[in-house]
């Protein structure tokens, strides 16, 4: 018997398979595209031949080229949530400390993928001068927001966050940390040192801590996103054991 006859023969890709590798050999080549010459500048020709396909294929799986650069994005922005993510979890475990690691995560987007921060910036202006595009990016992000809102939502049970601290309001704070630090860094490198991200995402919990009352301390490796909060920033601890000290005036009408 021959060789060939007891190779195992290759399964055919499913259409479904073969669409989900159309589309991302797609994105993977626009990424490229629009690194090296811009948003504005590339074209659907460009970016279908760079990917080995006519353009009528960026077309029937994106339909435009705006709307393959907001899939782009949004493709991105949910890796990076998935990998703040995972660095929680971990942190959780008791595997790794999330403040480096939060600032290794800024680090590897800022200085390992260059162009892409500009490129961010270059689609909201264009965005921004083309309305109708804007519900198109939003509801695109939404997806990564929703699986941050469930990163902070646990960390925000965990510091005894008041119900009315909205964990969605803290995802979109923290995707806009991130995001102005990353371009922040690329302005000026020295100005946002790796761990920045860590421990402003520390001064943040511990904010929301202070601000909720919170008389017990939280360390950083339980959640991820939260430090030590600061008991003399809750309580005067000299006023408190001093029962001799007057109270303070009314203030003075004017």
């Amino acid at each position: 018997m021959s060789l060939d006859a007891d190779a195992t023969p290759q399964r055919r890709p499913t259409r479904a398979e073969a669409k989900a590798r159309t589309r991302q050999l797609l994105l993977d080549a626009a990424a490229r595209t629009y690194a090296r010459k811009g948003f504005a500048g590339a074209s659907v020709e460009e970016i279908a031949e760079a990917a080995g396909f006519s353009i009528g294929a960026v077309y029937s799986n994106f339909g435009s080229k705006e709307r393959l650069f907001v899939e782009l994005l949004r493709e991105r922005a949910s890796e990076h949530v998935s990998r703040a993510t995972r660095i929680v979890a971990d942190a959780q475990a008791g595997v790794d400390d999330p403040a480096p690691a939060l600032g290794r995560l800024l680090a590897h987007v800022a200085d390992d993928d260059p162009d892409f921060a500009p490129l961010q910036a270059e689609f909201w202006l264009y965005a921004v001068r083309n309305p109708q595009l804007m519900e198109t990016l939003a509801e695109q992000l939404r997806g990564p927001r929703a699986e941050m809102e469930g990163l902070m939502s646990t960390a925000l049970e965990h510091i005894g966050a008041r119900e009315s601290v909205s964990a969605e309001a803290v995802a979109t704070i923290t995707m806009a940390l991130f995001q102005g630090l990353v371009r922040q860094r690329r302005i000026d490198p020295a100005g946002v040192p790796d761990d920045l991200l860590g421990q402003a995402m520390q001064w943040l919990f511990t904010g929301i801590a202070a601000s909720t009352g919170t008389t017990d301390t939280t360390d950083t490796a339980d959640t991820g996103e939260t430090a030590a909060a600061d008991d003399t920033t809750a309580t005067d601890h000299t006023s408190a054991t001093d029962d001799t000290a007057p109270a303070d005036p009314p203030e003075e009408k004017r």
